[in-house]
């Protein structure tokens, strides 16, 4: 099967305190240390083509080749089984379909809601966090890590999603809400742009 390239972002602020968070630091061992613990991070399943290093975040170049189909078809069953109450048996199913296609970043969204059920939250903030460096950032997965984060007592790192969720749609009113159930308030709303007005002449 054809290999797949995908390019990763990783947020620093995804992993202060954790061994991949180290290698936004001054590492010894310099650029060979920082791709041995990205290749540690992302598993034996994903080739590391290429590392790029900013002060926040790392962009990551991969190949792999995964079974997508077979993957396809259980992350669908995985997805009714959590739908019918089973969330146990889909996160086991949702696993399997990774193996094939560890790039699947709706699959690791699907079950960091079915590990969030089981109230297994770390396990969901890990699936989460993955799912976002292979999906990029949107308001629905930014306001499940807050989530998550809350249920975990970490609320400043809470905060920092929804605050940004909130660039992404500063005038959503849900997460103003959410932000202000945190002891956060949010930044005034921001007015639609009006374009000039042009007066009518009337024709005569």
């Amino acid at each position: 099967m054809a290999a797949r390239k995908k390019v990763l972002v990783i947020a620093r602020d995804d992993h202060i305190g954790d061994p991949i968070g180290a290698i936004f630091l001054d590492l010894e061992g310099g650029d060979a240390e920082v791709a041995r613990r990205v290749r540690e991070y992302l598993g034996r399943k994903l080739h590391v083509l290429n590392i790029e290093l900013k002060r926040d975040r790392a962009t990551v170049e991969v190949e792999a080749s995964p079974f997508s189909q077979e993957a396809d078809r259980l992350a669908a069953a995985a997805a009714d089984l959590a739908r019918k109450g089973a969330p146990r048996n889909a996160v086991a199913m949702f696993k399997q379909a990774l193996e094939l296609d560890p790039l699947g970043g709706q699959t690791l969204h699907d079950m960091a809601l079915a590990l969030l059920e089981l109230k297994r939250h770390a396990e969901a903030l890990s699936a989460l966090r993955r799912a976002r460096e292979i999906l990029g950032d949107s308001v629905e997965l930014l306001r499940i890590l807050a989530r998550v984060c809350v249920a975990m007592e970490r609320i400043p790192t809470a905060v920092g999603y929804l605050e940004r969720a909130l660039e992404l749609e500063p005038n959503n009113r849900v997460i103003r809400r959410e932000l202000t159930a945190l002891g956060r308030r949010p930044p005034p709303t921001l007015l639609p742009a009006r374009g000039p007005t042009t007066a009518r002449r009337r024709s005569r």
